[in-house]
């Protein structure tokens, strides 16, 4: 079900060619075209390419307060609870992020510090179509919240002109929304990102979407900022003789059934577990909706490795530096120093990834394709900004100018020297 390949395979086919968050020159060239239609035309473009890609386009793009309050009737209270519930515990874990304006030194003739100030407007990007996902919402807004954005615009596909799905403009709502528009694909990055007669231009664009939207924002990034260009999503399971084979195969499945191109990997030191593991594999993708896109995705882009050693299950997992890593070992605590990069990790046989996914309060925006090698998941640090200050007096900018008109002599600048040397009569 899941294909074996040797490790050093794995680490020659899979991890050295691991980068896949760069987007394909054929996306690149077509959201290109529809970005720069979208910037010369605003609204009438962003109405063209809706009515190619999903149908009608609706009478108002913006979803209307009434709409909004009318979906609240349309869902069931106990998944409404636990949409609440997610949000409070998504809240929890990200207001400990939150960092404060300060000096860092202060005496008589010195002060510098750091201010810290939230992005004024917010572009949330939230796929739609065949699938909604509130859940996008809740991690994409609530941190956005707590920075103190005053302005969080969410996107989202319809077809056919159609209302939202109600249980994204709960989720909106709960998370704190400003204003949602029924717009996808590649023009609504656009439109978010140079604004149009309805939509109006932020300073940032963050949430997923698929290989035109990644595009387009790969395109538009300069003029507003980005969160990150993801790749396919992945998971990476580190197992032993004590991970129960129906758990892992179960994870594995979790991830397989995003899409085709979704990559699930198990490490283990036992031979015994991959056998039990693809026995499992087949028994539950028989009984999963998405049975054929999963078996797809673990049969072409997944894989198991057998590995000599836990060390070296280790060492490999950091070389893939995976969107999430699961620990299925006992005492999964003990572990945590040997894990050098992933997005996020999930630790013990009771700890599955959807909790992540949905309600356990860590971010589920993470990067993808190893680039957990030097970028982190999605937190309130995405949507602030660090300004530093400095202030000297006079009698301190004289004590520092020798070295200052040192250095700028040395770098052939000499003007940065006498801008100190004209305050203090040199």
């Amino acid at each position: 079900m899941i294909p074996s390949i040797q490790k050093n395979q794995f680490i020659d086919s899979v991890i050295r060619n691991n980068s896949d968050n760069t987007a394909k020159e054929s996306y690149l060239k077509d959201a290109k075209e529809i970005i720069s239609e979208v910037k010369q035309f605003g609204d009438k473009a962003v109405r063209k390419y809706i009515a190619k890609f999903d149908g009608d386009a609706p009478t108002y793009f913006e979803v209307s307060k009434e709409e909004r309050e009318e979906a609240w009737s349309k869902l069931d209270k106990s998944l409404v609870e636990s949409l609440q519930k997610a949000a409070k515990n998504i809240q929890s874990f990200h207001e400990k992020q939150k960092n404060t304006s300060r000096m860092m030194e202060v005496d008589e003739d010195i002060i510098s510090g750091q201010l810290y100030r939230p992005i004024e407007k917010v572009g949330i990007y939230v796929p739609g179509g065949t699938a909604c996902y509130p859940s996008s919402v809740l991690m994409n807004a609530i941190p956005a919240v707590i920075a103190g954005v005053q302005e969080i615009v969410m996107v989202t596909p319809v077809k056919n002109g159609e209302e939202i799905s109600p249980i994204l403009a709960v989720a909106a709502d709960i998370a704190g929304v400003t204003k949602i528009y029924r717009v996808g694909g590649v023009q609504a990055i656009a439109a978010l990102a140079y604004g149009t007669e309805t939509i109006a231009k932020v300073d940032k664009i963050v949430g997923p979407g698929n290989a035109y939207v990644a595009a387009a924002k790969q395109l538009v990034y300069g003029d507003v900022g980005i969160d990150m260009i993801a790749g396919p999503s992945e998971v990476a399971i580190i197992a032993d003789d004590s991970a129960n084979p129906i758990f892992v195969a179960a994870d594995l499945i979790a991830q397989a059934e995003h899409d085709v191109n979704a990559r699930a990997f198990l490490i283990t030191t036992s031979e015994q577990l991959i056998t039990k593991v693809n026995e499992e594999l087949r028994k539950q993708c028989e009984e999963l909706p998405r049975q054929d896109i999963a078996t797809k995705s673990l049969r072409d882009k997944g894989a198991s490795v057998l590995v000599d050693s836990i060390e070296e299950a280790f060492y490999i997992a950091n070389q893939l530096a995976p969107e999430h890593l699961e620990v299925q070992l006992n005492d999964p605590l003990s572990y945590l120093p040997k894990i050098k990069h992933a997005g996020s990790v999930f630790l013990g046989h009771y700890t599955p990834e959807a909790l992540g996914d949905y309600f356990a309060g860590p971010n589920h925006v993470l990067p993808t394709s190893g680039t957990a090698k030097f970028s982190s998941g999605l937190s309130v640090d995405d949507f602030v900004k660090k300004t530093t200050y400095l202030y000297y007096s006079e009698q301190a900018l004289r004590e520092a100018s020798e070295h200052v008109v040192n250095i700028a002599n040395e770098e052939e600048l000499e003007g940065h020297g006498k801008a100190v040397l004209k305050r203090i009569g040199g």
